[in-house]
């Protein structure tokens, strides 16, 4: 069996010899030339990997302990082109951390923008690399508690074309149909399962 121990290696295990901007536009994408230090010694040969530039985000979860109800969003998702049940997939209300900002301020800003709610208390849940084969992006996950009694109905920004509609879901619903395969993305899905787990202390105040 094997105990938790400190991570072996570190960023200073990895040397970048270049790194070339191959796309830059919406996103960007790099290509960079490294080497690293292997487990049993030594250091491999030169490679280069393709790099998705994509940055620090926040997600946040709607849960209002009052009503017992979670508020999700469902939008359109060119990344799920090919999936059976189509394009359109439910979500955490999320977004991209801008210069400046800390976690929460783009929980409320995202919040307000996709779902048209302002939570009135926010708990950090963790953070995760969703893809780190091939993409930087972090992502950070909050649980934010508020008043879902009048949420609802369509949102988003016209200069981001975004079509948001908001769905205000029993809790007890929502961790029923948990693993059908409606929610899959992994944002959503972590978030659901931590409101599982503390369930009972939010809705106890």
């Amino acid at each position: 069996m094997t105990h938790w121990q400190k991570p072996p290696f570190t960023r200073d295990d990895v040397q970048i010899t270049q790194r070339e901007t191959l796309y830059k536009d919406f996103f960007r994408v790099d290509k960079v030339t490294l080497k690293h230090r292997l487990f049993q010694g030594g250091w491999t040969g030169e490679l280069s990997r393709e790099l998705f530039l994509r940055g620090p985000a926040v997600g946040v979860l709607l849960y209002d302990p009052n009503h017992d109800t979670v508020g999700l969003i469902e939008q359109f998702r060119a990344g799920a082109l090919a999936e059976p049940g189509g394009p359109w997939c439910m979500e955490i209300v999320a977004g991209m951390i801008e210069d400046g900002e800390t976690c929460e301020d783009v929980a409320r800003r995202e919040s307000v923008e996709e779902a048209g709610v302002e939570p009135y208390h926010m708990e950090y849940i963790a953070n995760y690399l969703p893809s780190p084969g091939g993409s930087d992006e972090k992502m950070h996950i909050l649980c934010g508690l508020a008043d879902l009694s009048q949420a609802g109905g369509i949102h988003g920004l016209d200069e981001e074309h975004e079509d948001i509609k908001v769905h205000v879901l029993a809790a007890s619903e929502v961790f029923a149909h948990l693993y059908e395969g409606r929610f899959n993305s992994a944002a959503v899905l972590l978030c659901l399962q931590w409101l599982q787990l503390n369930h009972a202390r939010l809705k106890q105040g």
